[in-house]
């Protein structure tokens, strides 16, 4: 795969997770934090683990499972907290505030693996940052409990990411990845939910739409996309792409749930598109320098 449709996989990724987003607030209607992330992993998990078939014989490799269990956990962490953050804001805020993950990512690779950011990644994370903010209004007045959550969870997303990235490209095996995050998620979350929560067949029925894009889209389909992109593209770069999530979790808002931008927010979308489009046409030289993974 090139770095190029590794691009366009975690754009479409960001399309998926943004409108999703929608679905992460009216979710919560019918089900409880905890049982809705259970819910839409386990159907995720159920949906790609048939897949894993497909990597049968795979090599795993020496301290596989240590790096395995290391980017599960914070995936389960990240996912929770960012759906914990939709019980006290907006969608609009929930997609902007996630998507500072952006700026986030290339320090914690940095210090985490030692990865220098480059000049164009540094700029292009720059220029997302600055239109998070034109998008968000600088949330002057409405910083809330919900809008310190997201940004908790988009620190925890940019160390999942960098996580994530090393392990793909140790070890590779993006399907086993996929579904062992997304099953280990269900196993720490449905237990919770039925406990202190409100799980019960009732309210998964009454949730069934909302579960059924979260599950099939939201996290099978994009986190899996991720997952297989970042064998081929760097944690910095991913971050960068995926930050047009709150874009299109503008978009979804607006059509959906009558949220508005203003004209400060759409030029805060222009400047992130404009990012993305500046990191999707540039290839680092620390990667030219990579030998070519097979896809």
């Amino acid at each position: 795969m090139s770095k190029v449709q590794a691009n366009c996989l975690l754009l479409l990724a960001a399309a998926f997770w943004g409108f999703g987003n929608v679905a992460q607030k009216t979710v919560l209607d019918h089900l409880d934090p905890l049982s809705a992330v259970g819910m839409r992993c386990l159907i995720a998990g159920l949906m790609v683990a048939p897949l894993t078939g497909l990597e049968w014989g795979t090599k795993s490799g020496p301290g596989y499972w240590i790096s395995l269990a290391k980017a599960s956990a914070l995936f389960s962490i990240s996912i929770i907290i960012q759906q914990v953050s939709y019980l006290d804001t907006s969608v609009t805020n929930a997609s902007f505030l996630v998507s500072t993950a952006t700026v986030m990512t290339p320090l914690a690779a940095w210090l985490l693996i030692g990865e220098r950011p480059t000049a164009v990644g540094g700029l292009a994370a720059a220029m997302t940052l600055a239109g998070v903010l034109l998008l968000s209004g600088g949330l002057i007045t409405s910083f809330g409990q919900g809008d310190l959550a997201a940004t908790l969870s988009a620190a925890c997303y940019a160390l999942w990411m960098v996580e994530l990235g090393r392990h793909m490209q140790t070890h590779g095996a993006p399907v086993a990845a996929a579904a062992a995050q997304f099953l280990g998620a269900a196993v720490i979350t449905l237990p919770l939910g039925a406990l202190l929560g409100n799980l019960s067949l009732a309210a998964i029925s009454d949730a069934a739409p909302e579960l059924a894009v979260l599950g099939i889209f939201s996290t099978g389909a994009a986190f899996g996309m991720q997952t297989i992109a970042q064998r081929f593209t760097s944690a910095s770069h991913a971050a960068v792409i995926v930050s047009a999530e709150s874009v299109f979790g503008a978009i979804g808002a607006a059509i959906f749930l009558g949220e508005r931008l203003s004209p400060t927010g759409a030029a805060g979308a222009a400047v992130i598109f404009g990012s993305i489009t500046l990191l999707s046409l540039t290839t680092d030289k620390s990667e030219i320098s990579k030998p070519a993974v097979a896809d």
